[in-house]
């Protein structure tokens, strides 16, 4: 064996979709290539021993803003101790500002963007000769029709405990400057017919969960609908061993057909991913971001109202021309309009994007460590901004969670983002920890906030108890009146919110 295609994936769930394309590109080097994925957090000393027990000549390595850290380690390791290996990088986080960054240097090769064709051509001039003499190699973009597809080198394992990435087409036509993909020119569509060919297979073979990376699943509705309509046939065959579905979507665009559609998905088998990002008509266009607020907004209701689809909208704090009193706006109209879970995201400046074309106008600062996100604007102070993050946090771990559903309303009242701003900096000043809090300390504490703020204690237990949250650990949990309260010492429970 002389190649091993790696990386370190952000949980053990996630399959790396990457990888598995190179593999399946590999022409008659594929019997000669391995895959080997590791979690971030693994020692680095494990993760390089395990790479040399398969005695590769070349080792792939996927580059991600999320693992950029802790694979240089890797590859400043390999290095030292194998120095005859050959590593070649490729990735989103090494295919712009290449040259400037340390594990580019400490590298022997770099494959920018599309690597199905460039990556195996620079492996056989790797081991054949003559031997390349640029670092950097620029992917070469091929048709569509050429690529294979790499849904086969989806295991059984992988069929049993991950999560399957499946596109549809790449690219996204829109330029919305904090995302990578406003470096596309269009969106390019796989053939529908053979892609479907492969959902069928792995359905056969098992997969009952597939996640969509396309960027702009809903762009075309033909091909939408048919994909739909595949999901459809098989909960319609076998109702007892149903699939789900996760597609991103365009917020505004979402015609009849497409909702009836989405109509039709029982509970349980449809999530759609829905990026708003902003309200404010005025940052929209400072990011070049197109999008009808009325019709976005509309059809998020329909969605919430008369489709069972889980819906998870996302926002982004930080961007350039928005203030906290802007973002606080478009946050209460999307709580109004109840989606399962609001994504509550801060700015971060991938390498690439063209947000960084207004550092200076908009005074944007960003940490200059992964995953570089924005420390302060010349509207929202960096004191302010770590508020906003540990306001996302706070969010994720009682009102994402769904741990806190009947308990959430009375925390929110009339003004969603003032009063769980208000939660979420008392909850820092009692705990200094927005990582790791116990489930029955923390229903303990939002109960004791809410008491400070006149509700009664009694009902307060009662939302509480009726919350999964409160169930978790009843014995534990217990909400003092005003009088009796003080500091609670729960004892810590197994089940603890994911860091």
């Amino acid at each position: 064996m002389t190649i091993l295609l790696s990386t370190l994936n952000a949980r053990f769930a996630h399959a790396s979709l990457g990888l598995r394309y190179l593999i399946a590109n590999m022409g008659d080097l594929q019997g000669d290539t391995r895959l080997q994925e590791f979690v971030i957090g693994a020692k680095t000393t494990e993760v390089v021993e395990r790479i040399l027990a398969y005695q590769p000549r070349i080792v792939g390595l996927g580059v991600y803003i999320w693992n950029v850290e802790e694979s240089t380690r890797v590859v400043a390791m390999l290095k030292r101790v194998a120095p005859e290996i050959v590593i070649v990088l490729g990735g989103p986080e090494v295919s712009h500002e290449t040259q400037e960054q340390h594990i580019a240097q400490l590298a022997d090769y770099v494959v920018t963007g599309w690597g199905e064709a460039t990556f195996p051509q620079l492996c056989r001039q790797i081991l054949n000769g003559p031997k390349p003499l640029m670092k950097i190699h620029a992917g070469v973009q091929l048709p569509m029709s050429e690529i294979k597809l790499p849904y086969a080198l989806y295991d059984d394992k992988d069929i049993a405990h991950r999560n399957l990435y499946v596109e549809a087409s790449r690219g996204c036509p829109f330029k919305c400057e904090f995302c990578l993909s406003s470096l596309d020119k269009t969106s390019w569509p796989f053939d529908l017919d053979a892609f479907l060919a492969e959902l069928e297979a792995l359905h056969a073979r098992g997969a009952r969960l597939f996640k969509f990376v396309d960027r702009t699943f809903n762009l075309n509705i033909k091909s939408s609908l048919r994909i739909m309509q595949f999901f459809l046939d098989k909960l319609a065959q076998h109702p007892d061993d149903p699939v789900y579905a996760h597609f991103e979507v365009v917020p505004d665009h979402l015609p009849d057909a497409l909702k009836e559609a989405i109509r039709k998905f029982p509970p349980g088998t449809l999530q759609l991913e829905i990026g708003i990002q902003t309200f404010n008509p005025e940052v929209q266009a400072i990011i070049s971001r197109k999008q009808n607020d009325e019709k976005s907004a509309a059809n998020i209701r329909w969605l919430c109202e008369q489709s069972h689809a889980h819906l998870h909208v996302d926002l982004i704090a930080g961007l350039p021309g928005e203030d906290i009193d802007s973002f606080a706006r478009g946050f209460d109209r999307l709580v109004a309009i109840k989606p399962h879970e609001i994504q509550f995201g801060i700015l971060k400046r991938l390498r690439g994007t063209p947000v960084i074309r207004h550092t200076e106008a908009y005074k944007l600062v960003f940490d200059p460590h992964p995953p570089y996100t924005i420390l302060s604007t010349d509207r929202i102070g960096f004191t302010d901004m770590q508020r906003l993050v540990r306001f996302a946090r706070y969010w994720d771990m009682i009102a994402n969670s769904g741990r806190f559903a009947n308990t959430l309303p009375f925390v929110l009242g009339d003004a969603p983002f003032e009063r769980f701003m208000a939660l979420s900096d008392w909850l820092y000043a009692r705990t200094d920890a927005t990582h790791r809090i116990a489930l029955d300390r923390l229903a303990a504490l939002v109960g004791q906030w809410l008491q400070e703020r006149g509700h009664d204690a009694a009902q307060v237990a009662s939302l509480l108890g009726s919350d999964y949250a409160g169930q978790a650990n009843m014995q534990h949990i217990k909400v003092k009146s005003n009088k009796e309260r003080s500091d609670v010492a729960n004892p810590r429970q197994t089940r603890h919110i994911a860091a």
